[in-house]
C-alpha cells in the first residue's frame, strides 16, 4: 500500500490537484506543518529550552558570586532552586511536558549540587564518582517522570562515568590497557542498553522515540568501531576479538534495522562504519609501504563504497514509500 506522501507524489503528476490546492491538501493531510503544529513545537521548545536556562543560571549566579557568599548561601541557592523544580513537577503534573521539563531542571540541578559540594569540601573524590552518584541520585526521578530525556540524561552520566574510571584505573589492571578496555566497556554498555529499550519500547510507547534510540546505536557503533580501528592499527593485540565483536555488531544491526524494523539512520551509521574498517584494512593490510599506489586506490574504494552505501539506502527508502 502506497503511503501518504507517495499517493500526493502521484496525484501532482497526474495533475489531479489544481495547483492552488496542493498547500491546502498538504496541510490537511498532515505532511505539511500547519499553525497549530508550529504552535505547538515553539511551545515545547521554548519550555524545554526555558528549563536548560533556568538550571544553567543558577550555576553561573553562584560562581558569579563566590567570593561574596558563604558556604551556606551557596548551598542555599542551589537546594531552593531543586525545590523550586521539584514543586512545580508536583504543581504540573497533570500536564506531561511541563512536569518532565522541571524533573530536568531538577536533575541538572542535582548535579550543580554534587559539583559545588566537591568544590567546597575538597573531598578529593575521583571525577568519575560525582557522575556515577549523579546518575544514581537521578534514577527515581527519571523512573518517576517518565521523559526520554531523563533515560538521555542517565545513559550519558553512566558514559560518562566510565570514561573517566578507566581512565584513572582500567580494568583492574587484567586483560587490557585502560583504552581498550573503556572501549570495550562502552560497547557493550551501550548495546545492552539499546537492546533493553528497544525491548522496553515495545511494552512502554513513550521509549518509542527514534531519536534517543539512535543516540545510544551511535555510542555503541561509535565505540566498537573505533575499537576495530585500534585492532587494525596496533600490532601489539590479536585482532580477531575486536573483528569478530563488529562483524556481529553489524549483523545485529543489519537484522534488527532491517529485517525487523527498517531505520535508514541505524544502517547509514552501519554503512559509515564499515567504509572506515574496510579503509583501514586496505591501508594496514593491502597498500602498507606503497602509498603513492595505495592513496589512489582507496580513494577510489572509498567512493566506491560510499556510491554502493547511497544506492542501497534510496533502494530502501524507495521500498518504504512505494
Amino acid at each position: 500500500m502506497a503511503s501518504t506522501r507517495r499517493q500526493f507524489i502521484d496525484l501532482i503528476k497526474q495533475d489531479a490537484l489544481a495547483p492552488k490546492d496542493i498547500q491546502k491538501a498538504l496541510t490537511s493531510s498532515g505532511l505539511y506543518p500547519g499553525g497549530a503544529d508550529w504552535y505547538r513545537f515553539l511551545d515545547r521548545l521554548l519550555l524545554w529550552m526555558a528549563s536548560l536556562a533556568l538550571a544553567a543560571s543558577v550555576v553561573f549566579f553562584v560562581a558569579y558570586n563566590w567570593d561574596a557568599w558563604g558556604r551556606f548561601a551557596r548551598f542555599g541557592i542551589v537546594e531552593v532552586a531543586i525545590l523550586l523544580a521539584v514543586a512545580a513537577y508536583v504543581r504540573w503534573e497533570h500536564h506531561r511536558i511541563a512536569a518532565q521539563a522541571a524533573l530536568l531542571a531538577a536533575t541538572l540541578s542535582l548535579g550543580a549540587l554534587l559539583a559545588l559540594v566537591g568544590q567546597v569540601y575538597q573531598t578529593g573524590a575521583d571525577p568519575w564518582q560525582l557522575f556515577f552518584a549523579w546518575a544514581v541520585l537521578m534514577l527515581p526521578w527519571a523512573l518517576l517522570g517518565r521523559a526520554v530525556i531523563l533515560w538521555v540524561v542517565w545513559v550519558a552520566l553512566l558514559n560518562l562515568s566510565g570514561v573517566l574510571y578507566f581512565q584513572s584505573f582500567g580494568l583492574f589492571g587484567l586483560m587490557f590497557e585502560s583504552a581498550w578496555s573503556m572501549y570495550w566497556l562502552l560497547f557493550l554498555f551501550n548495546v545492552l542498553v539499546l537492546g533493553v529499550w528497544e525491548a522496553a519500547a515495545l511494552r512502554w510507547t513513550w521509549l518509542a522515540v527514534d531519536w534517543a534510540r539512535r543516540l545510544v546505536a551511535v555510542a555503541a557503533g561509535t565505540a566498537i568501531t573505533w575499537l576495530t580501528l585500534l585492532a587494525v592499527f596496533n600490532d601489539r593485540h590479536p585482532e580477531a576479538m575486536p573483528l569478530l565483536a563488529y562483524g556481529l555488531w553489524l549483523a545485529g544491526l543489519y537484522v534488527a534495522y532491517r529485517r525487523w524494523r527498517l531505520d535508514l539512520f541505524m544502517l547509514a551509521g552501519g554503512c559509515l562504519s564499515a567504509t572506515l574498517v574496510v579503509t583501514a584494512l586496505l591501508a594496514r593490510y593491502v597498500f602498507e609501504g606503497n602509498e603513492m599506489a595505495g592513496f589512489g586506490i582507496i580513494a577510489l574504494v572509498i567512493l566506491g563504497l560510499g556510491a554502493a552505501s547511497a544506492h542501497w539506502l534510496n533502494t530502501l527508502h524507495k521500498e518504504v514509500s512505494a
